[in-house]
């Protein structure tokens, strides 16, 4: 093992790993960067499910999403970090979950939070959320699900965008006025037709790279907020002055365009 600074300021070890016969050389990277990521280190410390915990927290703190008695859904739950913060932060309580999770992979339970194990693209998906959120409607609507990924860039750029305006439309249905929408997507931005419904759904949209996400990985993420209601979308496209925006800089996330990336 060689010493090497973390990526959180601390110093520790750099754990390398030996490749085994019959194992990938891309399994083997995989599993050194787990094991020497400081936000995985961080989330098994602070007991998070996965790393994808400080990516939510990160935008929460920056952008105020999560509020007390506030109805969040979670898509793509799996393994429950998301939904651990939201439950935390709106206040959910065991007896009367305001927290809805949903994923075709096993979650295990968590306080708060009422688990689907089906798969988003269902057919009836959408109606077994609403019934487990009592009918009522939701305040945010949160999506981290991904498709596995080919290593073809445009297959898997279409791909989760396929997924985003899978949860864009459920989002639509499902928020009431003034909710939210936090979906990921691939740099490069979203695609045109999405954003325009976005910006009709709502009064602000904006891209975001958090620290928290891989400086490699080309996940970043598209945040709708002040959901205006179907009755209420104004005709013809709008825009705002931070609709593109995606910086490089997590620290001034408003300014770039995200098509310089």
């Amino acid at each position: 093992m060689t010493r090497n600074s973390g990526g959180d300021g601390s110093r520790g070890l750099k754990t390398r790993v030996k490749t085994a016969r019959g194992r990938r050389a891309s399994s083997v990277r995989w599993l050194e960067r787990q094991l020497n990521d400081p936000y995985v280190r961080r989330a098994q410390a602070d007991g998070y499910r996965s790393r994808a915990a400080y990516k939510l927290l990160e935008i929460d703190d920056r952008y105020g999403l999560l509020k007390p008695g506030m109805r969040v859904v979670d898509l793509g739950a799996a393994p429950g970090s998301w939904s651990q913060i939201a439950a935390a932060r709106v206040g959910s309580r065991p007896e009367a979950p305001s927290v809805v999770g949903i994923d075709y992979l096993h979650v295990d339970h968590l306080p708060g939070v009422t688990l689907l194990e089906k798969d988003f693209l269902d057919d009836d998906a959408p109606d077994a959320l609403v019934a487990a959120l009592g009918g009522r409607k939701a305040n945010c609507v949160l999506s981290d699900m991904a498709a596995p990924t080919t290593g073809h860039r445009q297959t898997d750029h279409i791909r989760i965008m396929h997924l985003c305006e899978v949860a864009a439309d459920f989002a639509a249905s499902v928020l009431d006025p003034g909710g939210s929408f936090l979906a990921k997507v691939f740099q490069g931005g979203t695609e045109a037709a999405l954003l325009a419904e976005l910006h009709r759904n709502f009064e602000k949209v904006r891209h975001i790279k958090p620290k928290a996400s891989r400086s490699e990985s080309a996940e970043q993420y598209v945040l709708a907020t002040g959901f205006r209601g179907l009755s209420a979308r104004p005709h013809g496209k709008e825009r705002d002055d931070e609709a593109d925006s995606d910086p490089r800089d997590p620290e001034d996330w408003d300014r770039e365009d995200p098509r310089t990336l």
